[in-house]
């Protein structure tokens, strides 16, 4: 189980809490909402979360 102290924001993240917050366990990701920390968390294997921040890259996701 990933606890809160384990996410961390991006440095790129502002004051606003407008982001989301990535934790790294047994190589799997976690993501959440950094307004609802005790909201639902997705989590993702290494090589699917690379794929889609692939895709998301290269604009791939547009419909």
């Amino acid at each position: 189980m990933i606890t809160s102290s384990e996410f961390r924001k991006s440095s790129y993240s502002g004051a606003q809490n407008e982001c989301v917050e990535v934790a790294v366990e047994s190589g799997r990701f976690a993501i959440r909402d950094s307004k609802n920390p005790d909201g639902p968390v997705l989590i993702w294997p290494r090589g699917t979360l690379v794929r889609f921040v692939a895709a998301v890259a290269e604009n791939r996701l547009a419909h």
